[in-house]
């Protein structure tokens, strides 16, 4: 006999596998969690979408929130957040992924002030992910 779990029981069991993504000129940094977990962990390094795409097909990630350098004073998009937007779609179209932005000022300032051995790139990601669980 099969037992079904009401609707609250089963999505309370669903953990979803999310990645941070600081999408920089040279490096990608990652930061990945598991919702249920709640813990934050540095995720490496890639280089290349193609790199990203296999990443995330792999390790079986439901959802990437991508960091957008908005504008200081106005928050508006520039070129720097249109460069990610496009990558993203293009992330989307790959693996059919769901993907989300957070704002990602001053990440880079916060991520040199913590402590560790893991990369700034990878520091920034984690701190894009939190950024985006506490709004």
């Amino acid at each position: 006999m099969v037992q079904l779990l009401p609707r609250e029981d089963h999505q309370k069991n669903f953990n979803m596998n999310i990645l941070g993504v600081d999408y920089g000129k040279k490096r990608i940094g990652l930061a990945w969690m598991q919702t249920g977990l709640d813990i934050i962990l540095p995720y490496g390094l890639v280089d290349s979408l193609d790199q990203l795409v296999k990443l995330i097909k792999k390790e079986k990630i439901d959802k990437v929130i991508f960091g957008l350098p908005l504008g200081l004073e106005n928050m508006g998009e520039n070129e720097n957040t249109k460069r990610i937007r496009k990558f993203a779609e293009e992330l989307k179209k790959q693996t059919e992924v769901e993907v989300d932005f957070a704002d990602e000022r001053l990440t880079t300032a916060e991520a040199m002030e913590m402590g560790g051995e893991v990369s700034l790139d990878e520091k920034a990601a984690m701190l894009i992910l939190q950024t985006y669980l506490d709004k």
